[in-house]
């Protein structure tokens, strides 16, 4: 009777651990193809590891992949520290290893990465071991990343991973996020932890838009003026060089650009209070009226300026794009402007404001083609029909879906790569499952030829930074834009669905979580590892 109640006992424990440790199946976002099967393996921390593979052409010493072990082994393991460890006689001693070997094809460790890295890599897990098969540190990267999400526990904090097939490579190039730090000031910790979740949603780029109208808290050494004047604080609301290179080496490691944006003609208000004579003084009648607009496109001292500035940017951040904005030029002070009008008049310009803008983006083009610097500009420099270096990149954030859609058309038609943000400007927030709306979005989902639709080369989520600062940007964020995370990244065929994709990304949501990502709820539930930050 007892060997009878004691079998019951072990037949109904052996049940309920597996339902405890059944989970979601996938990765976020979706990788290109997957093969999982039943067959469970359990992990230990004592017992697990991650090596170089004897082909790899990198070892150890590989800056990005020996920083990236140790980082996914605590993401892997998140219970375990070395106190926690058992003594020999403990349960885990009785298991086998688990070892991670991972093979790259091409060195290069201490580069940065750029517009052709190759992202791909193949994930074999089985009985005792992980391979991981990459041409890039990259697309390993990229690899532990899937790697990490694959792991998961029961409800009594075992691990365990499933035997898993996958082939992966990003659907886009461009995979970027916007962060605006001129409205409100982000503390480095904040932009930090943002590139953290971002690796996660295998987002590859940060465009820093560091500076416009309320504030300029970029240091610069040329110019040290612009922020002790133009930062809403001196000292306190500032990004130093030392900062910057932060950022920059924190990106690095985790596989993402750096693609700065210094916003020009509009945007620069806070340019003017530390470079005298940069803005056009604004007049009422025949006298100034206190006020400034645009930069003055017509003073040879402007380009001067803009000219070391860009020099000293480049010397700053590494990456071969920079954004040069281009948007939103208010023409009135323009118009106002006595001496503007003259020069107007001289450049045969007639009344057409127009023109002067394409003059000052067209000189600010070339100064960036001269410094090897690929320039990114906002859509508004193409529709002002602008002379546009064939290489330029432009990025499309205003209008409809049709209306979008038709200026895709129309850039592609003309040569020009393409990036979408449009429809991702996620500091807009509305009232339920709006990550929805950000799913549907077809990139390549517009009127032109194959080869058009090549020429979109990805997309940015936006956050702009009216109504946002560290109290709010990581729950505002995520995991709302974790659904363009898997737009740019997956395959399109395969993830249209969002009925399909909720499960996987509420499980993803409570990985981020338990990562120390305040990522907002998508519904009504819970996660097993609630938030403990507060």
């Amino acid at each position: 009777m007892s060997h009878t109640r004691t079998s019951l006992q072990l037949c109904f424990l052996l049940v309920y651990l597996s339902y405890t440790a059944q989970r979601v199946n996938g990765v976020w976002p979706l990788p290109q193809q997957t093969e999982e099967s039943a067959e469970t393996y359990t992990l230990s921390p004592q017992l697990f590891s991650f090596t170089y593979g004897n082909d790899s052409a990198v070892q150890a010493g590989c800056s990005v992949l020996d920083a990236a072990f140790k980082r996914y082994f605590s993401i892997i393991f998140p219970d375990f520290t070395d106190a926690s460890a058992p003594g020999p006689h403990h349960v885990w001693s009785q298991l086998k290893g688990f070892g991670v070997s991972v093979s790259v094809k091409s060195s290069g460790c201490d580069g940065y990465p750029d517009e052709d890295s190759d992202e791909s890599y193949k994930l074999s897990v089985s009985e005792g071991q992980a391979l991981l098969r990459s041409v890039s540190v990259w697309g390993a990267l990229r690899g532990l990343e899937s790697l990490s999400q694959l792991v998961y526990q029961d409800d009594y904090s075992s691990y365990f991973i499933n035997k898993t097939q996958i082939v992966d490579f990003p659907r886009f190039a461009y995979r970027g996020l916007l962060l605006d730090t001129s409205r409100h000031y982000l503390p480095l910790h904040a932009i930090l932890k943002t590139l953290d979740a971002m690796s996660y949603s295998k987002f590859n780029v940060f465009h820093w838009h560091i500076v416009d109208d309320p504030s300029f808290p970029y240091q610069s050494r040329s110019f040290p003026d612009l922020s002790n004047k133009g930062a809403f604080h001196p000292f306190t609301h500032i990004y130093t060089q030392t900062d910057i290179r932060r950022v920059i080496e924190h990106s690095r490691m985790r596989g993402i650009r750096v693609v700065p944006e210094f916003d020009s003609p509009g945007h620069t208000q806070s340019w003017g209070k530390g470079q005298p004579d940069l803005l056009t003084p604004c007049y009422k009648g025949d006298v100034p009226s206190g006020s400034f607009g645009p930069v003055n496109p017509t003073l040879d001292s402007t380009y001067k300026f803009m000219g070391r500035l860009f020099k000293e940017v480049k010397s700053v951040f590494p990456d071969s794009y920079v954004h040069i904005g281009g948007d939103e030029v208010s023409f009135s002070c323009w118009m106002s402007n006595p001496n503007v009008g003259a020069f107007m008049k001289t450049m045969g310009f007639g009344k057409d404001y127009t023109k002067l803008e394409s003059f000052y983006m067209e000189n600010i083009m070339n100064m960036t083609a001269t410094l090897n610097k690929t320039s990114i500009v906002w859509q508004d420099v193409f529709d002002y029909h602008e002379r546009i270096p064939q290489d330029t990149i432009l990025e499309i954030w205003k209008g409809s879906t049709v209306q979008y859609q038709a200026e895709m058309s129309r850039m592609t038609k003309a040569g020009h790569r393409v990036l979408l943000s449009a429809p991702w400007y996620i500091n807009h927030i509305s009232y339920g499952q709006d990550w929805r709306y950000s799913y549907a979005i077809q990139p390549q989902n517009f009127t032109g030829t194959e080869e058009q639709k090549k020429l979109v080369i990805g997309g940015e989520v936006a956050m702009w930074g009216e109504y946002v600062d560290a109290t709010n940007l990581t729950p505002r964020l995520w995991p709302r834009a974790c659904a363009a995370a898997e737009r740019l990244w997956s395959n399109e065929e395969r993830t249209l669905n969002a009925d399909l994709a909720f499960p996987r990304l509420e499980d993803f949501r409570c990985k981020l979580l338990r990562r120390g990502i305040q990522a907002e709820p998508l519904f009504v539930g819970y996660c097993r590892h609630e938030y403990n930050g507060l």
